[in-house]
């Protein structure tokens, strides 16, 4: 009896659950109109169309609705595209004027092409408040399928001439499965295929060119398809240059303020030679927060916080010889005059021992000459002889001419030199920098 019991219980659930199957199948029936059961019947979404006649032509075309975001630090940018692709099926034809527009919870039942972002890292299809599909059929058999999709695609970014730089970056879609036998790809209206750029504004960048182009992608397995959208952003300067130039650039002229003051304050000249260097330090820091810390790029920003940082610390440099060169000035006794004349009596001294050596040399090398046959030649060594021995008075005045230029007779003059050298040099590297790093 209890046997019979189970049994029975089992036997209903398993009618109910039949008639449950009946009623969803004969429910999804009743939600399709007569026209779509009619092209519905005997259709097989897992076999493309022209599956025995040749590859079926997709078209696409974008339009781009934002660029969210572009990352420097992982060279990739964030866009919400919205795609479409047409294509041809001959088993969808149906009588009549009008396309049909279907629900996008229909694409399941429809052969669609596997396309694919290539450069993706991340991307989802927006489902708020539905899933944001369209799906439209054309009496000739034409099916138009939309999707508005956000994704992060890698761009790979040069950055030597940041922030002076351009950017080129590509959203390649490719077919994943089928190959060029199977399937082929084709911009609908050329480089008109993809809008929304020229309406686009972006925080740092401006958008100068876009171009479409067809390719191939060709893997171990095959060659795909494969469609390539290129666009060039250009980097807008302004901001760096009110964050990061202009301070820089009056760090280094605060820098030659100690030019100006006096020697003998050494705490002043310290101080503000020690507070530009560490402020410049920080400046350094903090333009290198939104860049990848990697060593094959050096770029423009900074070569030109190096040139800045090597001014500041010169000129911190430049006070600490100035200061030793005075120091030593005064530990060294005032020369009178009758002792400058006995220094140079000395050193005339030296060169005159010196020309009698070469005198006596060139005498002794006479009467060697006069038992040699060639005379042509003895005049040749003579005069060679006689050069040998004039070089070396030669290289000892032009030492101490050269030890001259480096003796500072007053060390108050380094800062009136520093104070025309250290401009001119900071305007003429600048001109070659922006030339360079604008033009080139």
């Amino acid at each position: 009896m209890y046997t019979l019991f189970w049994c029975s219980k089992a036997l209903f659930l398993l009618m109910f659950c039949r008639l449950m199957k009946m009623s969803t199948a004969e429910g999804k029936g009743e939600i399709l109109p007569p026209t779509i059961q009619k092209i519905m019947k005997g259709y097989n979404k897992y076999l493309r169309p022209f599956f025995d006649n040749g590859p079926v032509s997709v078209g696409m075309s974008m339009d781009i609705a934002s660029i969210d975001t572009i990352s420097e630090i992982n060279m990739d940018y964030t866009a919400t595209i919205f795609l479409r692709q047409r294509w041809t099926d001959e088993r969808l034809c149906f009588e009549g004027n009008k396309s049909l527009s279907l629900d996008g919870r229909l694409v399941e039942m429809l052969w669609i092409p596997d396309t694919f972002i290539v450069d993706s890292k991340k991307s989802f299809l927006h489902d708020i408040t539905v899933e944001n599909r369209l799906i439209r059929i054309y009496p000739n058999g034409t099916v138009l399928y939309a999707i508005r999709i956000t994704a992060t695609v890698a761009c790979s970014m040069d950055l030597t001439k940041y922030p002076m730089d351009k950017q080129t970056c590509t959203l390649q879609l490719e077919s994943w499965g089928y190959n060029i036998n199977d399937v082929q790809f084709y911009w609908t209206r050329g480089n008109d295929s993809v809008r929304g750029l020229e309406i686009l504004q972006l925080a740092q960048y401006t958008v100068e060119d876009h171009f479409t182009s067809v390719s191939e992608a060709v893997y171990e397995t095959g060659c795909y398809p494969k469609l390539v959208f290129h666009f060039e952003l250009k980097r807008n300067i302004l901001y760096f240059i009110l964050e990061t130039y202009v301070p820089s650039i009056l760090l280094v002229v605060l820098s030659w303020v100690s030019f100006w003051i006096s020697q003998s304050s050494v705490p002043a000249r310290i101080c503000i030679g020690v507070t530009t260097v560490l402020t410049m330090t920080t400046l350094m820091m903090g333009a290198r927060t939104s860049l990848p810390n990697a060593n094959c790029f050096i770029k423009a920003i900074d070569v030109y916080l190096g040139i800045c940082f090597s001014f500041i610390f010169g000129a911190l440099l430049e006070y600490a010889v100035a200061h030793f060169c005075t120091l030593h000035r005064s530990n060294l006794r005032v020369l009178t005059k009758d002792e400058d004349e006995e220094i140079e009596e000395e050193i005339n001294g030296v060169l005159a021992t010196i020309a009698n050596s070469c005198n006596v040399s060139d005498k002794i090398n006479k009467v060697d000459s006069k038992k040699n046959i060639n005379t042509s030649s003895n005049r040749k060594e003579e005069k060679s002889k006689h050069s040998g021995c004039n070089s070396p008075m030669t290289v000892m005045k032009r030492l101490f001419c050269i030890s001259d230029c480096f003796y500072v007779k007053n060390p108050y003059h380094i800062d009136n030199y520093a104070r025309l050298s250290f401009p001119l040099s900071f305007i003429i590297i600048n001109v070659f920098y922006w030339v360079y790093y604008l033009y080139f």
